[in-house]
Formats: structure tokens, sequence, C-alpha cells
């Protein structure tokens, strides 16, 4: 069994939606990219609902999800995992979480958290939740985009990622709201 690392968070401190998913697989891990493995089809659905070139680099898509106000990231910094890339080969006992605390608080704007399958939002549910301030946000499961779960076809699974740029439509909408709100209040008032 190998003890296995996620990566630091895409993310931008404006950022209004963050995506989680469990761990980096065997082919993210190998090429030191988020859903690196070819039938993954998180970078077709984002490539589709962004409306970003299907051609371009894997630093240009980081950027673009970053414009978008999207923050990417996992649930699980570090576990063991057997030799495959499986969440179900992950050691339960093993897991060690990402400092959510400390993310929230450098991602004031974050509204919405996505988790990217069933494990991602398992795992968060558990060892994530119970220890932050839960209120600001809103959570959706949408269906995981690793070519395990293959019982769900493409466009299906795209339809249900739509609801992610609505979710980036309303969370801009209020960061904007907010931050006029926190302009006007600090605005210093004219005496004369």
């Amino acid at each position: 069994m190998n003890r296995i690392t996620s990566f630091s968070a895409a993310s931008s401190p404006d950022a209004t939606v963050l995506i989680l998913g469990s761990i980096p697989g065997k082919a993210s891990l190998e090429a030191n990219r988020y859903y690196a493995h070819p039938q993954n089809q998180f970078w077709p659905i984002i490539t589709e609902l962004l409306e970003l070139n299907p051609s371009s680099s894997y630093l240009a898509r980081i950027e673009s999800i970053k414009l978008a106000g999207i923050a990417l990231w996992d649930v699980v910094k570090s576990c063991h995992r057997h030799n495959s890339s499986l969440d179900a080969k992950i050691d339960k006992n093993s897991i060690v979480t990402n400092d959510f605390p400390g993310f929230f608080l450098n991602h004031p704007y974050i509204t919405h958290i996505f988790f990217n399958g069933l494990t991602a939002e398992k795992t968060f549910q558990k060892h994530v939740q119970p220890y932050i301030c839960t209120d600001r946000f809103t959570y959706h499961r949408l269906p995981s985009t690793s070519p395990a779960h293959a019982a769900m076809a493409f466009q299906q699974k795209l339809d249900s990622w739509r609801i992610l740029t609505t979710a980036i439509a309303e969370a801009t909408y209020s960061k904007t709201i907010e931050t006029s709100k926190t302009n006007q209040t600090s605005r210093p008032r004219n005496i004369f």
C-alpha cells in the first residue's frame, strides 16, 4: 500500500465556487495534473460548460476555471491506497484531510461546494464538516466524472453538472452586492 498526497488547490482568493474530488488517481499523480486520466470526463464537461477551446493546454484550462470563479481541490490531503485509482481502495483509517478552515479563511467568497462524486461528499461530511461553520455554504453532489462511474452517459453527467454555471452566476452576483455594500460603508463621508 502506498501513501499518496494530493495537489495544492487551484484557486484564486476571489473564487466563489469550490469543486472537490476525493484524491487524485494514479494517472493524475503521474502527470501532476488534476483529472489527467484520458477517460475522465471532468475536463470535457468543464470545457463545454465554460465554452473553452477543447485543445487548450492544462495551464490554460486551470487559468480559465480560476477566471470563472472556480476553485479546484480534493478533500483528502494524503492517505494510503492499494495500487489502484479506485476510491474503494483508500484505507479509510489513513485519511488526512486538507486544511479547510485555513482555505475558507483565505477564500471568503466561496458559497457553493460541489462534490465530484459520492466519496468526496462522504469524506467531507465525516472529516471536515463537523469542524467548520457550514452556514455560508450550499452543497451539491454531482455524478463522478471518473471512468469508474461508467453507468451514466456523458450527456447525463453534463446535464447534471450544468447546475455549476447557475451557481457561479448566483455567487458572482452575491459577491458583487456584498462588495458594493462594503465599499459604500467604508467610503469616507463628506463633512462639508
